[in-house]
């Protein structure tokens, strides 16, 4: 994408023409927002595939691999598709890479939150029409829309936890920190040190958050990055383990089959055959 912004409507005719097309998964240089008023997407995202009736909230980060596959409900699809460069809001897009670690879609609950998101997508939308447009305004708009996004998303998967909330900064912290060093050897206790606290603690905010010990989240993001590289590298599969920590290439096939159900070689075959 050129565009360091972009926004627009997805409808029943598009998305009939999408279904026509090949649409392999594949990766964005940018990040897309897509929030679904009605019909229903299937999403195939981190190397799983789960089908969402609107209402919904997807954000996809830049460099994901990805297929969002839209479908009529009730012979209808409406979506607005918001796309964007890292660098438009930067701050805010920090923040959304550590809030859609793990969940980059979630079904909205009442038609009033509807209402709101798609006001305010029509708003933005107005602006970019303008023949003067004002990007700071725009900027402005689309930081409020993921505010709001936020505190939905906080309203249905918080609320039941108080300690979250004091619980979610450290937890940003350490996949920021993770983000830096998973390719490496290292285990709970240097992600602990780094964020000044013990080992227990950040596995009761790890298992509170995502219900995933600290060795689970290192072990599935190291994983995440091998199918990244079987997918779009030709490195053989002990490149691949040296790449992301592993020393010992049967040690990685192990641990990749016992996550995956596969072994390396055969995920690749697998995916490649998704291109064909």
């Amino acid at each position: 994408m050129n565009d360091l912004f972009k926004i627009y409507k997805l409808d029943h005719d598009e998305a009939l023409r999408i279904a026509e097309t090949v649409n392999p998964p594949h990766q964005h240089d940018f990040e897309e927002l897509i929030i679904g008023l009605k019909g229903a997407i299937e999403h195939f995202i981190d190397f799983k595939t789960t089908t969402y009736n609107a209402p919904f909230i997807s954000f996809v980060t830049k460099g994901k691999i990805h297929r969002a596959q839209p479908k009529l409900y009730n012979q209808e699809c409406d979506f607005w598709v918001i796309r964007f460069k890292s660098e438009f809001i930067p701050d805010v897009t920090f923040k959304l890479y550590n809030y859609y670690h793990d969940q980059a879609t979630f079904s909205l609950n009442s038609a009033e939150q509807l209402d709101r998101l798609d006001k305010l997508c029509k708003l933005i939308q107005e602006e970019m029409r303008r023949i003067s447009q004002n990007l700071g305004t725009v900027k402005s708009l689309l930081s409020a829309l993921f505010s709001m996004i936020e505190e939905l998303r906080q309203q249905q998967f918080d609320k039941s936890n108080k300690l979250l909330t004091n619980q979610n900064k450290t937890f940003q912290s350490f996949l920021a920190i993770l983000e830096e060093n998973f390719r490496r050897n290292e285990g709970v206790n240097f992600y602990a040190d780094k964020l000044f606290t013990s080992s227990k603690t950040l596995n009761t905010i790890t298992q509170n958050i995502l219900n995933l010990s600290v060795s689970e989240i290192i072990e599935t993001r190291k994983l995440t990055e091998a199918k990244n590289l079987l997918f779009t590298t030709d490195l053989t599969i002990a490149e691949i383990g040296y790449e992301i920590g592993y020393s010992d290439k049967a040690y990685f096939t192990s641990v990749f089959k016992k996550k995956s159900g596969q072994t390396p070689s055969e995920f690749r075959v697998v995916m490649k055959g998704l291109l064909s």
